[in-house]
């Protein structure tokens, strides 16, 4: 460790290889120091945070980062150590509250964290170790153990395929858990045969560090056997078996360990993920710093008073007790410390600090109404939404852009081949009737109609589609046991076969040939064998797979005929297929491909090269050596790849759709309505994208697309930059500079004559735009793109890598005005993008799970979102800004009366409440009422929101939280505690109160301002309650009921633990007296008065306050059509009593 943190320093890292080498078994040849066992991290996986030693300090430190409870800790240390007015209780006591109930959930989470890792770290696996078969824990695997895996289990760790139970030296393998994809992938073993003495094999293995690429490994075995020379082998992804990836349809692999614990591929992927926090938890520490400085100004007021009160002959000291000058000077300065210390504790609940245990207990039981959500089920995978973090739930409701993937998400990445076009001719399989090749129709004029291609195109195209492909078939022997994992297993009619491929394109375009009469009957031994229209199996020996990597856009395959002619068949993206094909050839299929595109279709070019002998032993060469190169593999079999794949014939294109998303042109309309902007980010070409936006209704026939793609930018590369910067001058000047301004900001109206644009950008230019030549080029296209994107209804980003979608939010994000942002997609290429917004949603599609464990949240499919958004989102965020504004607004009346005691007390520090009533205010008294109503309150009902969505855009950019409703609420509070106090002052101007003539004291005094405050608050909650339940009414009346009682029960006792007891018996006779009963009442309501007034005179906000008879409260009945947003104080308890929580 020493020698490498040196080298590192020393700047030698550069230079050295970073690789390591694994021994199996015992490799002849090699000293006694190379079989010592190199110290690699052992299996055990910890995802947990604490363990029973640290749980107690790290936990405290991390509760103590906030600001409230590192401010609480510190008054509660002051009054211990400092004579204060209060007992060191009153806050000692919440923030221990506090503290508990954050520490138990914390703990609580991070014992089911080490719950799972015990589940993994203790799952028994199989090692053959010396010819046995031994079981052991997992986190017991070193690396360099031979690991044997069955069906349906789960690999322990990274291993390298050594043997398989199939005949083809293969595997089947899920990855959902680790890159979103639940489809089978086929690895490739490095023995050739099954050995039953495998646990004897001796190897040595070099391969690369652990690093997080799940696609990319690069190493080589060499296997040692007696008496012969060592073999040597290239190892790549094909034959790495990732620790949380599932065995299937295969009956048993041995694989050798490489990656091991957190250095697995799995665990390398899921650290540092970063922690989202919302725009709420931004506005409470800026209310918070308000009320700080209130606090600072009322102690620093308190303080600078008594000492000048106490500067006047005579106040300063009692008559009997005076001090002399030099006693009077003697630490002054600490006094005057001290007292304003005093008086910060004395003010110190103007600080809510049990705000955050009931934030987080608002969001922690709040998301499980979207888990219950029955509207969120779908029976089609017989789940529902899940929820990741309930720290987000009120960002659903300020979401102003939403960035989504297409395939899987605005469509079901459900393919079905529709037809293809060879040699320029269409061939329809939808519009056969008769024959097996198809109906044939061209796009070429109308006299061409009834031409074909010719049989031996036809016949050429099919083989293409049979043979070019990683497709593997099963019998129906074994077809029970393969998993039709989101439609990528097909079974056929007649010979009851499964295909099982990586991508459901591939199985589409299998099952079209098989329609015009070539059947694909799977690998055996490494033939391909396909059968033609005659029924007859042709045999091809596959010499080699040039795999399909987002860069080249294509994949291929080399076969040998019996005839011993070696063919190349390529399939690929249009945009990488025809500069590598005749020019000739290709303006018969464009115009195919193009039209397509336009109809919404996936369009995939095929092509075909006949390889002479020679030319093929020189690429073999090549190729091998590529993939024995530990340094660079991936860009020397690029090299390779591209060299081979050139001067091809084009044969023909295949057209295969992917149908839209269940009510996803409604869903992005209701979007739309509600104010948010969507932008579509995907992998595709654009006329597919665009025709999606088009079905989607993203796009309308009257909206101007401006076009900022490498077609409109001209093929002269070296003027592209200059053509872009002329682009972006003229789409800003159409659609920022001359566009009319509305204070609404840019929504779609369907009556309204104002232009509406939607842009169109590829991964080309978008790189053009963010990597200039000159960074003031760059930051100047940037800000002009955006103000683009920005007056646009909606945007379309097609030809985007992973990284470009996470630029695209990241730009967006941190954009002028910090709009909130919100990322849907469902497969791992969307992951970037979730991990990056404000908001990230997985949908639980055909694409795995990457993108759903990554999220925030997880729905079944997109049309769900309208609710999520509309309904959950809105709801959520009115009720934790009620929630807010309501904890500082009863705080700022609890503490007033209090400091203007002093004034009245001779600023002497005494106390206005009894220490009981300081320590429940807000722990028992007013705490529980709020919650329920942070819970259940709907202040316009579920059904309006969703069929209104123009409601959201009233709570956007954090309406509710903003400094003008924050002082509304100050502006309550300062009133009703200058009620509360002087109301009480009044009543006490009369001596006598009791009827026996006696005078109430200073205790009673504060005990009617606490018990006015106590139900002055909880009564304005009621007013602002819409929806009540019996939950809302147990809590406020019960709250209220559990005040008087306590009050009751704390003064009618004697406490012998207490020294002294203020509060003996004053409540009872309180409530003797006929005169503290009227002025209870009279405070309450008069504190009440401008909530009541404000209430009368206030305009229904509902969404029918136009239209006496809205159309969608038409035919219901009398009851039901009453304003959905009423009010806040002219609800009665009857409405909606039939709502159901």
């Amino acid at each position: 460790m020493l020698r490498r943190c040196l080298s590192r320093w020393c700047g030698s890292d550069e230079k050295r290889v970073d690789n390591r080498t694994i021994y199996i078994g015992h490799p002849p040849g090699l000293g006694t120091e190379a079989l010592l066992p190199p110290k690699f991290c052992d299996n055990r996986i910890i995802s947990s945070k604490y363990t029973i030693w640290n749980f107690l300090p790290k936990n405290l430190f991390e509760q103590f980062r906030r600001i409230a409870n590192f401010y609480f800790l510190i008054i509660f240390l002051v009054q211990v150590i400092v004579d204060t007015p209060t007992s060191p209780v009153t806050s000692g006591l919440p923030l221990f509250f506090v503290i508990t109930v954050t520490a138990i959930k914390q703990g609580y989470e991070d014992w089911l964290r080490h719950k799972a890792d015990n589940e993994v770290n203790k799952y028994p696996v199989t090692v053959l170790e010396n010819g046995k078969r031994n079981r052991k824990e997992s986190k017991n695997i070193k690396v360099g153990d031979i690991v044997e895996v069955t069906e349906d289990e789960t690999f322990p760790c990274d291993l390298i395929l050594l043997q398989s139970s199939r005949d083809d030296c293969t595997c089947f393998v899920t990855t959902a858990s680790l890159d979103g994809e639940s489809n089978h992938k086929t690895h490739f073993t490095v023995c050739d045969r099954w050995e039953k003495e495998i646990s004897f094999l001796s190897a040595t293995i070099e391969c690369e560090q652990p690093q997080p690429d799940l696609y990319k490994f690069v190493g080589r075995i060499h296997i040692y056997k007696e008496g012969q020379d060592s073999t040597v082998r290239s190892l790549g992804p094909e034959n790495l078996l990732l620790k949380g990836a599932t065995l299937k349809n295969t009956k048993k692999i041995c694989g050798a360990a490489v990656y091991t614990g957190m250095e697995t591929k799995m665990a390398l992927n899921y650290q540092g993920k970063s922690q989202k926090r919302s725009a709420v938890e931004k506005s409470i520490n800026a209310f918070l710093i308000v009320y700080l400085c209130l606090l600072l100004s009322k102690a620093l007021v308190c303080t600078t008073l008594k000492y000048i009160w106490q500067n006047k002959y005579g106040d300063d000291e009692l008559w009997y007790n005076q001090k002399t000058q030099k006693e009077k000077k003697t630490y002054m300065f600490l006094r005057i410390f001290t007292d304003f210390l005093s008086f910060m504790v004395l003010f110190n609940f103007i600080i809510p600090v049990s705000m955050y245990v009931t934030v987080e207990m608002q969001k922690f039981l709040g998301s499980f109404f979207i888990t219950w959500d029955r509207d969120f089920f779908d029976p089609e995978i017989q789940e529902g939404a899940l929820v990741n973090t309930s720290d987000l739930n009120e960002e659903l409701g300020q979401v102003e852009y939403i960035f989504t993937d297409k395939t899987g998400t605005l469509t079901q990445n459900n393919m079905e081949f529709i037809e293809c076009c060879i040699d320029g001719f269409r061939y329809n399989y939808r519009e056969s009737s008769t024959e097996l090749d198809g109906f044939c129709t061209t796009d070429e004029p109308i006299s061409k109609l009834h031409e074909k291609a010719g049989r031996e195109k036809e016949e050429l195209f099919l083989r293409a589609l049979c043979l070019c492909h990683t497709v593997q078939i099963k019998e129906a022997s074994e077809s029970s046991q393969v998993d039709g994992v989101d439609g990528l297993t097909d079974v056929t009619s007649d010979d009851q076969c499964s295909y099982i491929a990586s991508s459901p394109d591939e199985v589409a375009l299998v099952k079209g040939a098989t329609k015009y009469g070539f059947r694909f009957l799977g690998l055996e031994n490494n033939c391909m064998k396909v059968e033609n229209r005659s029924r007859d199996v042709e045999k091809y020996e596959l010499l080699h797979v040039l795999n399909f990597d987002p860069v080249r856009r294509r994949m291929s395959v080399i076969v040998k005929t019996k005839t011993g002619e070696i063919l190349l068949f390529c399939k690929g993206a249009d945009s990488s297929m025809f500069p590598r094909v005749q020019e000739e050839e290709v303006e018969r299929i464009r115009m195919h491909v193009e039209r397509n595109a336009l109809e919404g279709y996936r369009t995939l070019c095929v092509a075909y090269k006949s390889l002479t002998p020679e030319e093929f032993e020189v690429v073999n060469g090549f190729l091998q050596e590529a993939k024995l190169a530990l340094q660079d593999r991936e860009e020397k079999l690029a090299k390779v790849y591209n060299d081979v794949e050139t001067g091809m014939h084009l044969i023909g294109a295949t057209a295969v759709e992917d149908s839209l998303q269940e009510e996803a042109a409604e869903t992005m309309e209701s979007l739309h309505r509600a104010g948010m902007k969507v932008w579509v980010l995907t992998g595709d070409k654009m006329e597919t994208a665009k025709s999606t936006c088009y079905a989607c209704r993203l796009f309308q026939k009257s909206t101007e697309l401006l076009e900022l793609t490498v077609r409109s930018l001209g093929e002269d590369s070296g003027k592209r930059e200059e053509k872009l910067h002329e682009l972006l001058l003229d789409y800003h000047k159409k659609a920022v500079q001359d566009r009319p301004k509305s204070k609404g900001g840019i929504y779609r109206s369907w009556s309204s004559s104002i232009p509406e644009f939607g842009l169109i950008i590829d991964g080309a230019t978008l790189s053009l735009i963010l990597n200039a030549t000159l960074d003031t080029n760059a930051n100047r296209y940037k800000s002009l793109f955006l103000q683009i994107c920005q007056n646009c209804m909606a945007v379309l980003c097609c030809r985007m890598a992973p990284l470009q979608k996470a630029q695209i939010v990241k730009m967006v994000k941190n954009s002028k005005g910090g709009p909130i942002t919100l990322s849907i997609g469902d497969g791992a290429n969307d992951v970037s993008m979730i991990l990056e917004a404000h908001v990230g949603i997985g949908i639980k599609g055909k694409e795995g799970r990457q993108a759903v464990r990554n999220s925030d949240y997880a729905i079944p499919k997109l049309k769900h979102l309208k609710k999520l958004l509309l309904a959950h989102g809105h709801l959520y965020y009115v009720r934790i800004a009620h929630l807010v504004q309501y904890f500082f607004y009863k705080n700022l009346c609890f503490i007033l009366p209090q400091f203007l005691y002093q004034f009245f007390c001779g600023f002497s520090q005494q106390p206005l409440y009894d220490a009981a009533y300081l320590t429940m205010y807000n722990i028992c008294f007013t705490s529980m009422p709020i919650l329920a109503y942070s819970l259940l309150e709907q202040h316009i009902c579920i059904d309006s929101l969703l069929e209104n969505a123009s409601l959201y855009r009233r709570i956007t950019k954090n309406a509710m939280l903003r400094w003008g409703p924050f002082l509304f609420w100050t502006l309550l509070g300062l009133f009703q505690g200058l009620v509360f106090f002087f109301g009480t002052y009044q009543l006490f101007q009369n001596p006598a109160l009791e009827d026996n003539g006696q005078v109430f004291g200073n205790w009673t005094f504060g005990t009617i301002v606490f018990t006015v405050l106590v139900f002055t608050v909880t009564l304005k909650l009621a007013l602002d309650t819409r929806h009540w339940t019996w939950i809302n009414h147990f809590v406020i009346w019960g709250s209220l009921a559990f005040y008087v009682f306590f009050s009751f029960f704390w003064g009618g006792i004697i406490w012998p633990s207490l020294k002294q007891q203020r509060l003996y018996f004053v409540f009872a006779n309180m409530l003797s007296s006929v005169s503290a009963w009227l002025i209870i009442i009279l405070l309450i309501v008069v504190s009440l008065l401008p909530d009541i007034v404000i209430g009368v005179i206030r305009q229904p906000q509902g969404p029918d306050r136009h239209h006496k008879n809205p159309a969608h409260l038409r035919g219901r009945d009398p009851q039901s059509s009453r304003s959905p947003d009423r009010p806040l104080l002219l609800r009665t308890f009857s409405d909606e009593s039939n709502t159901v929580v």
